[in-house]
């Protein structure tokens, strides 16, 4: 599977960040991608107003995933980024929403909510209550993460034990002290302590790192954006995650039950 990692710095206008991903969908169709991540958040960015989530939440069928949805019927590639949308309440959904060939064909509403480091997401998004099904693209199994669920390696192990070979991980890692370092940290650890693939894509601009990086399943950083918009490509290898499970078999050798959502059997 060769996938695309599309970095970029989210405007205050959705009509901007509409064209934005329209383009790194046109190029990244065009250097032979099956699979294109895109960053959490990508309707509209303003560091001097947290309530832009609420202002400029659409729902799906709104003129943001509208442009999208029409650019995607021209090619069989997947496209995976988080906007958000209306709940009908006084809060928005963090949702990573998967398209392909003009339909919406999967969704994951953010299950941790970035309550750290001084900020408070759940003031004004509502934290979903599902773990999200494995998404089958190019013969490899994919499990989804939002940004801030990179710090809770339940869900990650939860996506390995159901049979995930790759992880997929949007996000908007916030700068501040030693925060890069445990981006780089955190997603190798994921990685490797699943032995899958992970594919994690950084909104870049004033408040967020950038930083998109693939890592393999033994924890070699495969490719890798600085802190500009960037569009790279990698390629999953499936003998990879063979060779790494065959010499590394700790899903083989664990000892703890499958994860489970806490209040819930999903």
């Amino acid at each position: 599977m060769r996938v695309a990692l599309g970095q970029f710095a989210v405007s205050k206008v959705w009509q901007e960040n509409a064209d934005i991903c329209t383009k790194l969908m046109r190029d990244a169709h065009a250097g032979g991608a099956d699979l294109l991540v895109l960053p959490e958040g990508i309707l509209a960015r303003d560091i001097t107003d947290p309530d832009i989530v609420l202002k400029t939440a659409q729902p799906l069928d709104g003129p943001f995933m509208t442009q999208l949805l029409a650019e995607s019927r021209n090619s069989d590639m997947t496209v995976m980024m988080c906007v958000h949308v209306p709940t009908g309440g006084q809060r928005v959904f963090n949702n990573l929403v998967t398209i392909r060939r003009g339909e919406i064909v999967a969704q994951y509403l953010k299950l941790h909510l970035y309550d750290a480091f001084a900020a408070k997401e759940s003031t004004n998004v509502q934290p979903g209550g599902e773990i999200p099904g494995l998404i089958d693209i190019a013969g490899l199994k994919l499990g989804l993460m939002t940004c801030y669920d990179l710090r809770f390696p339940e869900l990650a192990r939860r996506h390995a034990v159901d049979g995930a070979d790759v992880l997929i991980l949007p996000a908007a890692w916030v700068k501040g002290p030693g925060k890069e370092a445990h981006w780089e940290v955190l997603v190798t650890a994921r990685a490797l302590e699943n032995t899958c693939y992970i594919v994690a894509v950084g909104e870049c601009g004033e408040r967020n790192i950038g930083a998109s990086m693939v890592v393999d399943p033994l924890g070699v950083a495969v490719v890798r954006a600085g802190e500009g918009p960037a569009l790279i490509f990698a390629d999953i290898d499936p003998k990879r995650i063979s060779h790494a499970r065959a010499v590394l078999p700790v899903l083989a050798n664990r000892r703890f039950a499958r994860p489970e959502l806490a209040g819930t059997t999903a």
